[in-house]
């Protein structure tokens, strides 16, 4: 499993765009296809679906020696072993938690990642100890209805501010990351682009294959 630092790609089993499909089965094209994190997405769904999907993508995940990240189900992530767990502003911040520390009941268990969607909430975000943060919703999608598009001067901002590692997320797809990447952004969250097309797999490797293209570099030291 390669550091977190050099993860580009950051996949979704999101349950608004399975249409019906294996989630073992897509979580495996994901692999397949040059994900370095898979997130399984479950809104509105009750506790014990969320988990017989999780267990399901993480027995894939494991294998294939990629990231199962969890979201929102901070407890679930530590009952099954999820590798990280992902918690928006809402979930973390606005719960009463200012560190992650706060979560974490001693060493080990899962890592944390949050989403943030200001310079400021980035900072907070940061300051919070996590192991990675998201930046967006870059572009409007559907993805996060209500959330009004950051714009790329984000993602300008975070490539010069941010030490950690952090992914532009929202509204990316193969015809807008060349935008993102020329704004600084290094690695990706996709999530309808790539469930939404024919061929998953085939999508994530022109996704990775776009992305490896821009050399990466490790985070400073000290």
């Amino acid at each position: 499993m390669k550091p977190l630092w050099a993860s580009r790609l950051y996949t979704f089993v999101d349950t608004a765009y399975l249409a019906g499909r294996d989630p073992a089965s897509l979580a495996q094209a994901l692999c397949d296809g040059g994900s370095d994190l898979i997130q399984v997405r479950a809104k509105d769904r009750p506790v014990d679906e969320v988990r017989r999907l999780a267990e399901a993508v993480l027995t894939v995940t494991q294998r294939a020696g990629v990231r199962m990240v969890l979201n929102d189900h901070w407890e679930l992530a530590v009952e099954l072993g999820a590798d990280l767990a992902h918690l928006g502003q809402e979930d973390f911040f606005d719960a009463g938690h200012r560190q992650v520390s706060d979560l974490r009941q001693g060493p080990g268990g899962p890592g944390i990642g949050l989403s943030t969607h200001a310079p400021q909430q980035a900072e907070r975000a940061v300051a919070a100890g996590p192991e990675y943060v998201a930046i967006g919703p870059v572009f409007a999608t559907p993805t996060k209805p209500g959330k009004p598009a950051v714009t790329l001067d984000y993602v300008r901002w975070a490539a010069g501010a941010l030490n950690l590692p952090w992914f532009a997320i929202g509204g990316i797809n193969l015809q807008t990351l060349d935008a993102v990447l020329e704004a600084g952004a290094r690695r990706v969250c996709v999530v309808s682009a790539i469930l939404n097309a024919t061929d998953p797999e085939a999508t994530c490797r022109e996704f990775r294959r776009r992305l490896d293209s821009v050399p990466i570099s490790p985070p400073p030291i000290g």
